[in-house]
């Protein structure tokens, strides 16, 4: 699976976002999708994931309520919209892809960078 996230940009504080991730190679209807990101100086870290048939999700608690992730499996494309964000949104944004028994993901996309300002 080949994974292109894009949307990333510049935005002011409180603005919103919308980042893609289109998969080739494979179809996504079999692997869950997440979305990671990576601050500068930080680990990357989990920003919430979606299930094969887009019924379940979860987030970080630092995102609750702010983001939300979907999933179109017929364009085999997943999507993170980001709202209300925050100078400490600002980071490298990776969408991801593993089979539902893997612990961790198994592919990855380039990252697309997000930048909030205050």
């Amino acid at each position: 699976v080949q994974l292109q996230a894009s949307g990333g940009g510049l935005v002011q504080a409180g603005g919103s976002l919308r980042l893609s991730c289109v998969a080739s190679g494979s179809i996504i209807n079999n692997y869950v999708m997440g979305w990671y990101r990576q601050a500068p100086g930080k680990q990357r870290e989990l920003v919430g994931s979606i299930s094969i048939s887009g019924g379940s999700t979860n987030y970080a608690d630092s995102v609750k309520g702010r983001f939300t992730i979907s999933r179109d499996n017929a364009k085999n494309t997943v999507y993170l919209q980001l709202n209300s964000l925050k100078p400490e949104d600002t980071a490298v944004y990776y969408c991801s892809a593993k089979r539902p028994l893997r612990n961790r993901p198994e592919f990855w996309g380039q990252g697309t960078l997000v930048t909030v300002s205050s």
